[in-house]
């Protein structure tokens, strides 16, 4: 089975990604012989690593309620030969949620030794959650789903340009060293819109060779670190003035705010 680890040791628990459909990860968090997964889209690749493995589920975390996030949480409630628990967020509608969540909670994951800040990151969906684990490896770990991409954001399919900007201010603000873990292989892709945006920005030029040669070889751009997003992501740069100077092209005049800016680059990128 194709699964990837990362390379930095962990602190009890391993980060291994299981590949599903097109572009998309499952994150799977292990602890000894128990583990928890992240947005389970396919059941398929996560029965076969717990086959595998030997391991039990013991916790589902849900980002938000898209199918592909989400379209494997039956089959594994009903494969498990413990009770799972399923955290995701109450306003949206996740099948054999046990833990509905707002943001701001809390989780304690006793079986995986785990301790995780939930963070309402709406913008994408209305009821979007991502997961932080400030001691989860050598620099801490974000459970992002949609929100943040590498060299990208999500698209504003339920909540505002404002919501948004405001989700991933909350996403800024983490140490930069954090190592983001998104839910789809877009990279490549999006850092050709971030050099349409910053053309100049030699950092994202960079990181656009080394992106292109590493999908030429077939491997993950992810996880990201939030370091290299808050440098090269038109997304977090509102404040940079090559940025404001792209949304002042696109507006037709000055953005009033980083609101603005942050509407600007994300309706260009929409029709990119």
């Amino acid at each position: 089975m194709n699964t990837t680890k990362r390379d930095a040791p962990m602190t009890a628990v391993t980060i291994l990604s299981l590949p599903a459909f097109n572009d998309n990860y499952i994150w799977v968090l292990r602890s000894g012989m128990n583990v928890a997964v992240v947005d389970p889209g396919d059941a398929t690749p996560v029965l076969a690593y717990l086959r595998e493995s030997g391991a039990t589920l013991s916790a589902l975390l849900i980002t938000h309620h898209h199918g592909d996030h989400i379209g494997g949480i039956d089959a594994l409630i009903k494969a498990a030969n413990a009770p799972v628990q399923v955290f995701g967020p109450a306003r949206e509608s996740i099948p054999g949620l046990t833990d509905p969540l707002q943001g701001g909670e809390h989780l304690s994951l006793p079986a995986l030794a785990l301790e995780l800040e939930v963070l309402a990151v709406p913008g994408h969906t209305a009821g979007h959650l991502a997961y932080y684990g400030a001691n989860l490896g050598t620099d801490g770990a974000l459970f992002c789903g949609d929100t943040l991409f590498g060299a990208g954001c999500g698209r504003l399919f339920e909540g505002t340009a404002a919501q948004m900007q405001a989700s991933l201010a909350k996403i800024a603000v983490l140490p930069a060293p954090t190592c983001v873990y998104c839910a789809h292989e877009y990279t490549q892709s999006n850092l050709g819109f971030a050099l349409a945006v910053e053309p100049d920005n030699p950092i994202t030029r960079q990181r656009a060779h080394t992106v292109a040669e590493q999908r030429a070889r077939g491997l993950a751009t992810v996880p990201l670190t939030l370091s290299e997003e808050l440098a090269t992501n038109p997304f977090l740069r509102w404040s940079s003035p090559e940025v404001i100077a792209a949304a002042t092209v696109q507006l037709g005049h000055p953005p009033e705010d980083k609101v603005q800016t942050f509407a600007a680059i994300r309706r260009w990128k929409d029709g990119f």
